[in-house]
């Protein structure tokens, strides 16, 4: 039976960026990447800090943009991308994923898990087939990693367990600093996030438009040390 996805007026999410294809977000697929702008979050090592902290700057890509150049793609392009920023704060985003699974195409979400039940529901509704999350840090560093004091991590222990219990296929994946993540971390991480599908170990990288300036990527003896960690836990990680 074919799926049937809401067909209704409501908020157009704000774009700050669109590249037009990619061959590395979206395993398996040729793909576009959508950039939302905005997040809840202020990663000091976040790489798109634009997105973040300048929300009300020009140069936005339109939502029917966009869709535009998907309906020309057809056949071309096998999937879409949509990063951030956070996409599920944005109040039109089941609206937009809509209109682009009419047009074909898989839908990819970044997501940092601070929102379970947006990713809960737009999972039930069948409108994302594949779901990378972030996770910050072990728990005890959430607060410092993601730059908010007092952080809690209840929206991102549900969105774990919406993600194991969705049967949609997902990744995990952390960004590690120097200065922010260790090996026994990382360690940590894989013991919380044991019995997960695929764990990545991204090393940071400077894009040149950063949050907070001053932050490494990690040695390759201490990125290899984090891997050795992780499967001592039971989670054959990956690095990238």
């Amino acid at each position: 039976m074919k799926a049937t996805y809401p067909k209704r007026d409501g908020e157009t999410v704000k774009i700050g960026g669109f590249q037009k294809l990619t061959l590395l977000d979206y395993p398996g697929k040729v793909a576009c990447l959508v950039f939302t702008k905005g997040c809840n979050l202020r990663c000091p090592f976040c790489h798109n800090a634009s997105l973040v902290t300048h929300t009300q700057d020009a140069g936005d890509v339109t939502q029917e943009e966009i869709l535009s150049y998907l309906q020309k793609r057809k056949g071309l392009l096998d999937g879409v991308c949509i990063t951030g920023g956070e996409p599920l704060m944005q109040k039109g985003i089941e609206e937009f994923i809509a209109k682009v699974k009419e047009l074909g195409y898989s839908v990819k979400l970044d997501t940092n898990g601070t929102f379970p039940d947006k990713l809960r529901e737009l999972l039930d509704k069948k409108l994302v087939d594949y779901v990378a999350m972030d996770i910050k840090n072990c728990k005890e560093k959430y607060p410092a990693t993601t730059g908010i004091q007092g952080f809690g991590l209840e929206s991102v222990e549900k969105s774990l367990a919406v993600l194991k219990e969705s049967g949609v296929e997902y990744e995990l994946r952390t960004t590690v600093t120097d200065e922010l993540h260790t090996p026994e971390d990382i360690g940590k991480i894989a013991l919380w996030i044991k019995d997960t599908q695929k764990y990545f170990i991204q090393n940071f990288k400077d894009s040149g438009d950063i949050i907070l300036g001053g932050l490494n990527p990690v040695s390759d003896e201490k990125l290899e040390e984090m891997l050795e960690k992780s499967a001592l836990q039971g989670v054959l990680a990956q690095s990238r």
